[in-house]
């Protein structure tokens, strides 16, 4: 009898704690609207910011930003920081290769990233000196205090081609976990890496 109690006593100590945690994402996660971010995050994923990450941008994590026309929160990843020269070059055969020079100095090289090949296919060369698109690719250093931003699916995304640099300053939090979907996956994936570019160099 008193193994049975016991037994009951964990097993509604565990049901209760899972209340518990879905009543926290649900409090605390935010909640993921739109396709920018395809296939990463989709629509109706919860996301947990983690504490302590606010006006604070690492290359190519996810973050919570406040911007566009709207001033509103939005999910993207960071691509360039301060200092850093950035550039989108559009050929017919590759409508979108994303080229990155850390720090200013140093090698041209480009961003890969393996969800953006099946979701690129519209072409747009960038940047302007407000790093949005330009009419030619031309490499930009992003300003002090800002840094530039891509969504997942670029063919679906507004983000530093619309908006501009982002604003460090104004964002909210790196992007921790996905807590809804729970993934058995550590971090969210599709981290893009630097590869070695032999194509022509914009100005």
């Amino acid at each position: 009898m008193r193994a049975g109690r016991a037994l009951g006593a964990v097993l509604g100590a565990g049901v209760l704690l899972c209340l518990l945690a879905g009543v926290a994402v649900t409090a605390l996660g935010v909640r993921v609207d739109g396709t920018s971010m395809d296939p990463t995050l989709r629509p109706g994923d919860r996301i947990l910011v983690s504490p302590g990450s606010e006006g604070r941008v690492h290359r190519f994590d996810v973050v919570l930003l406040r911007g566009g026309r709207q001033d509103s929160l939005m999910v993207k990843r960071v691509i360039g920081l301060p200092g850093d020269r950035v550039a989108i070059v559009s050929t017919g055969e590759e409508p979108f290769q994303v080229l990155l020079q850390e720090g200013g100095t140093g090698p041209v090289r480009r961003v890969a990233a393996s969800q953006w090949t099946d979701r690129a296919h519209r072409a747009g060369a960038c940047c302007s000196t407000e790093g949005t698109r330009s009419a030619r690719a031309a490499l930009r250093t992003v300003p002090e205090g800002s840094f530039f931003y891509l969504g997942d699916n670029p063919d679906l995304s507004d983000d530093s081609r619309q908006y501009g640099w982002g604003a460090i300053e104004r964002v909210e939090g790196r992007v921790g976990l996905r807590a809804y979907p729970v993934s058995t996956a550590p971090g969210l994936g599709n981290r893009p890496v630097l590869e070695e570019y032999a194509g022509p160099l914009p100005p």
